[in-house]
């Protein structure tokens, strides 16, 4: 695979860099999709002639793209930090006047970060999927798909253009559509899955729209062009865009108002809620901000709506987790909480943009473990997910209860934990923006904190500690090694990942040519990360106080009013009901009947009046030679009498 490869756009400078020459492992970036894209046409492709060894070649493809990106980042480092950047272009994919689209791949600083992520953690998941899949009769199509997701997604993260980004997006889109509704013969899951696919429409709808409106003001949608050309725009340009751009990421990182179809989504396998939350679909809003960061960096009102989406769903998503007795689901509350503040560190602009990144990928690593300890449980106790039917699986599975703790530490954010290294600088960043915007996100963001810290206490209270309540039927074991070991490894992350991330700003320093430097930190210390640590201990205490020193009923009490609404998502659905679908249901019965009434009413009409009038008019031809010489005299003595008269 060739191409030519020249620097690419340095974003906060908005402008190209000097072409700078080399040859190497980054000049065939191609490779990182061809890999899980060869993987899912051989298992989709091959049939049943797959079935016995499909679930091997699944496996190897993302752990060859691993290589590949370990591979590429270890020669980039050896650059020098202005020339790391990548552009491959591949061929024409568009030439149609003066659309001209390439379709090219960017190897930066901030791709490599996300596709070490999506093939390193996609590798371990996909692992873990040999055993949890074990029994399935289409285990070879669920690698298939999976495969297809890397592939979707490495092409969002790696395009040099907003279309070949888009292509990818679309691509994420239905790779979860067909993996959420794996199990279609499940009523839940095939609707789970429509319904993903549907909200997520909803934003495409405003990442099209904002692609459509950059060509036409710019005329073109690659990064680099239409980098260099945005200052130049006017501000509302600036600001459409970026809200259009934002409802996008709304969609993929299920952030209100589009947060409700993340929570049925958990309908798919297991190893699918991991790599969506985890490693691909979810974190792809957030990649879409920090990648237009020049956009966002002229538009401070956009990226406070960014910034308030953000924070307004690191609460819903904190309350929704609190109520659900499905530890799947209260796992999927936690995600859209935890997005949100990477949305809300990305809302903060250049101050942010590396803490959301820092925190997304050590996110990665212990919200996959959370999610794959959730799936080790599930799949030893007879498929059951109810957390009020656990308890005591600490001793029968002891080292699921060692991995999930330590992404339990790691996402409440205790030190030295990677949670503890990412999340307070996003605090602490929300206050430094000062105003009464800076205090309202960075307390909505300190709230968050606190509430992470309960719903997590009670998800491992519930789950591990106690009293059994599992009935006879049930002999929990621990899981087997292939579904073990990629658990260890992520807990191993999920204590390391934040500390070599932030501390010495080595992922400052690294981004930095892409997204900004942000003002240094001095010291992991800092007020509002004590106050976050104190909340979460006073959590820690409540939630003790009422799963850990009580009895849990096997059947959920009624609960106030606060935990009615929290079990029915905040009433995400009622709300998107009454906003997007029934509104459509009346636009589109006001369009039939317009259609009926109006458009093909008036062309019934007149059809009908030409055949009447028609009709009438036929009975006037009699046939006969006499009527119409009697027709002419009477016509003729009218004429010459209408002529008299003008005369007179």
């Amino acid at each position: 695979m060739t191409g030519s490869v020249h620097s690419a756009l340095m974003p906060q400078a908005a402008a190209a860099l000097t072409t700078y020459h080399a040859t190497g492992i980054q000049d065939a970036a191609g490779l990182l999709l061809a890999f899980p894209l060869a993987g899912a046409a051989i298992l989709l492709l091959g049939g049943k002639r797959t079935n016995s060894w499909g679930h091997y070649v699944g496996v190897a493809m993302p752990l060859l793209a691993f290589a590949y990106g370990v591979a590429a980042y270890v020669q980039m480092l050896g650059y020098p930090a202005a020339h790391r950047s990548r552009e491959l272009t591949l061929y024409q994919f568009i030439d149609v006047g003066r659309f001209q689209v390439p379709l090219g791949l960017q190897l930066d600083q901030l791709s490599i970060c996300f596709v070490l992520l999506i093939t390193g953690v996609g590798s371990l998941i996909h692992i873990f999927a040999v055993g949890y899949m074990s029994h399935d009769p289409e285990r070879r199509r669920f690698f298939g798909y999976m495969n297809l997701f890397l592939a979707a997604m490495l092409l969002l993260v790696l395009g040099n253009n907003y279309l070949a980004l888009y292509a990818g997006w679309e691509g994420v889109g239905l790779a979860s559509y067909l993996l959420i509704g794996f199990w279609q013969y499940k009523d839940s899951a095939a609707v789970a899955a429509k319904k993903a696919f549907i909200a997520n429409r909803v934003g495409d709808v405003g990442l099209s729209l904002g692609i459509m409106l950059m060509f036409a003001q710019f005329g073109t949608v690659t990064f680099q062009g239409v980098f260099a050309a945005v200052p130049s725009a006017s501000h509302g340009v600036v600001t459409a865009i970026g809200l259009l751009l934002l409802l996008g990421a709304c969609g993929k990182s299920a952030q209100v108002p589009l947060q409700s179809w993340l929570l049925d989504a958990m309908e798919g396998p297991t190893p699918v809620s991991a790599l969506i939350h985890a490693a691909t679909m979810v974190t792809a809003g957030v990649y879409l901000i920090v990648r237009s960061a020049p956009i966002f960096d002229l538009t401070p009102d956009a990226r406070l709506a960014v910034a308030i989406v953000g924070a307004v769903t690191l609460l819903f998503g904190a309350i929704i987790g609190c109520a659900k007795d499905d530890i799947k689901k209260a796992l999927a509350g936690s995600t859209m909480s935890q997005i949100g503040y990477m949305m809300l560190a990305a809302g903060l602009g250049p101050a942010g943009y590396v803490f959301a990144i820092a925190h997304l990928l050590a996110h990665g690593f212990f919200k996959a473990g959370l999610f794959l300890g959730a799936g080790s449980i599930k799949h030893e106790m007879n498929e059951e997910v109810d957390m009020r039917r656990f308890g005591g699986l600490a001793k029968v599975m002891p080292i699921t209860w060692v991995t999930f703790g330590l992404a339990y530490l790691a996402i409440i954010g205790i030190p030295p934990l990677s949670g503890f290294f990412t999340k307070d600088p996003i605090i602490d960043a929300a206050f430094a923006k000062g105003g009464t915007s800076g205090a309202l996100l960075g307390t909505a963001a300190l709230i968050g904190a606190g509430i992470t810290g309960f719903y997590m206490t009670r998800v491992m209270l519930m789950t591990f500690h106690g009293e059994r309540r599992w009935d006879d039927t049930v002999h929990p074991h621990e899981a087997p090694p292939v579904m073990t070991w990629p658990m260890i490894v992520l807990a191993i992350g999920s204590v390391f990942a934040g500390g070599l991330l932030i501390v010495d700003n080595r992922l400052l320093n690294f981004l930095g040519p892409v997204t900004g430097v942000p003002p240094t930190r001095h010291g992991l210390w800092t007020w509002s990360g004590i106050v976050a640590l104190a909340l979460v201990v006073v959590a820690f205490g409540i939630a003790y106080a009422l799963y850990g020193r009580r009895e849990i009923p096997v059947t959920a009490p009624a609960g106030s009013p606060v935990t009615v609404a929290a079990r029915k998502d905040l009433y995400g659905d009622a709300i998107n009901e009454g906003l997007l679908m029934r509104p459509g249901q009346w636009l589109t019965r006001l369009s039939v009947f317009f259609d009926n009434r109006g458009v093909d009413g008036l062309v019934n009409s007149l059809a009908a009046a030409t055949g009447g009038s028609s009709g009438r008019l036929r009975k006037l031809q009699s046939g006969f030679v006499r009527s119409y010489a009697l027709s002419m005299l009477v016509g003729g003595v009218l004429l010459v009498g209408a002529l008299l008269l003008v005369r007179l």
